[in-house]
């Protein structure tokens, strides 16, 4: 299977090594990490996930700003070992709480003895974190996340500089509250990703939503779970067997093309009432992941018109307009644009009263780069741009510029509609009461405007 596991930070450092095999040379590390940094691809694109340099194959995926990389000289399922890899970095996250380079230095020991359970001769052996909690007897040392900045899926729950009460991506499955105590209590998070492609005049091409419902429980004793979705929800054709996943068709409000559930999901009562019935393993999994490709209405709408302005210049205009509610604020906000490869200069022009927006023309790719820390609902903002060319352009400038892309992330945002209409924990006392939270969080996957 694999040859070596090691994690680098950001800058290259070795925090975590395991060589399984003995097959791959020792400065593997380096190799990977000078290979990653200087890759050369079109446009200056990053290095792939998968590439092979000397006959080593090298894997890597990116989690929380670190790069969890595996090696091996034989011809292995690339997509096999790209979700090992996303699996070792949520069970560390499991155990640690807080998934970053403080964190695994200070529990190196703890980590080790994950990976030793985890793969066996370059084999894994199981990635499920109640398993392993019968195999694994070193306790974490919590780290402070308060004092951390915001990194990975911690980062949207922010708002401002509030956090979501308790909440459960900085704390470990393993480690009691200060005193001995156990808080009591469940966390369900609704993340979807939008991919979505307008056309030049505004009206959308194409439009999806793939979404995920995760769970995390932090509830002694494996209490039974129920939870409750809309009541008119559809899946697949003519109304709603969960074994019927044709393209959808009929009246629901909610209408999902598609899903699949957690093997711990129960599905007795699910056709009649869209209620899961489970009993929620330890640390963090997708309890349902469904798609959509029905029409819902898109978070932002995204114009762009680029004009000549003479032989050698040209002018845009971004206009992004947020279409949800003004209680709802959009954090992280990135639009760019591909600039003609003969542009030379780009001078900007922020609409009178903007704030906290920076702008930048990356000129190794040509590339326009527009952030805004966050957009109200309702708002709209706008961008200018003046080019420079090095040369007169002959062609149509819209065939040499562009698309515009998008990503944001939206807390307390739902694209789908889907909802949770309630969450009930079987009691185990007439005094159990434990605490529970639902959050919505809407993020771009692909969000693209053409010219």
């Amino acid at each position: 299977m694999i040859s070596q596991f090691f994690v680098l930070s950001q800058r290259g450092d070795n925090i975590v090594f395991r060589d399984y095999r003995g097959e791959v040379q020792k400065g593997s590390a380096e190799i990977f990490f000078r290979k990653v940094k200087f890759w050369k691809g079109d446009e200056g694109e990053e290095a792939p996930p998968v590439f092979n340099v000397d006959g080593v194959n090298y894997f890597h995926v990116k989690v929380a700003g670190l790069l969890f990389v595996a090696t091996t000289r034989v011809n292995v399922s690339p997509s096999l070992v790209l979700e090992l890899l996303q699996r070792i970095a949520r069970v560390i996250k499991d155990y640690l709480g807080v998934l970053n380079e403080d964190s695994l230095r200070k529990n190196f020991v703890l980590v080790y003895e994950l990976l030793d359970e985890v793969l066996d001769f370059g084999y894994p052996q199981t990635t499920s974190t109640e398993v392993l909690k019968s195999c694994v007897f070193n306790e974490p040392i919590v780290v402070d996340a308060g004092r951390l900045p915001p990194l990975g899926p911690a980062a949207m729950f922010m708002q401002g500089t509030k956090r979501m009460p308790g909440t459960a991506v900085t704390k470990s499955v393993v480690a009691n509250e200060p005193g001995g105590r156990k808080r009591e209590e469940i966390f369900v998070d609704i993340i979807e990703k939008l991919s979505v492609t307008f056309s030049s005049s505004g009206y959308i091409l194409t439009s999806e939503i793939d979404g995920t419902i995760q769970m995390k429980s932090y509830l002694t004793g494996n209490p039974e779970i129920r939870l409750a979705l809309n009541e008119d929800l559809t899946i697949g054709r003519g109304g709603g067997s969960i074994y019927d996943y044709a393209s959808s068709a009929g009246g629901g409000i909610v209408i999902l093309d598609d899903c699949n559930f957690h093997e711990s999901v129960h599905l007795d009562s699910f056709d009649l009432d869209r209620t899961l019935t489970l009993v929620p393993p330890d640390g963090e999994f997708p309890v349902m992941n469904y798609r959509t490709t029905q029409e819902f209405k898109p978070p932002f709408r995204v114009n762009a018109f680029i004009e000549e302005a003479g032989a050698f210049k040209a002018e845009i205009t971004l206009k992004v307009r947020a279409d949800f509610a003004s209680s709802v604020t959009a954090n992280t906000i990135l639009i760019a644009m591909p600039l003609p490869a003969y542009t030379t200069r780009v001078s900007f022009e922020l609409e009178p009263g903007a704030v906290e927006n920076t702008t930048d023309f990356k000129d190794t790719n040509k590339r326009l780069e527009w952030g805004l820390k966050k957009i109200v609902g309702g708002s709209e903002h706008t961008l200018r741009a003046k080019l420079t060319f090095s040369q007169e352009f002959h062609a149509n400038i819209t065939r040499e510029a562009g698309p515009v892309s998008m990503t944001f992330t939206i807390p307390m945002y739902n694209a789908s509609r889907l909802q949770v209409r309630y969450l009930q924990v079987a009691k185990m006392s007439k005094t159990y009461n434990p605490y529970r939270w639902v959050r919505y969080v809407t993020q771009a996957n692909s969000y693209v405007a053409r010219l």
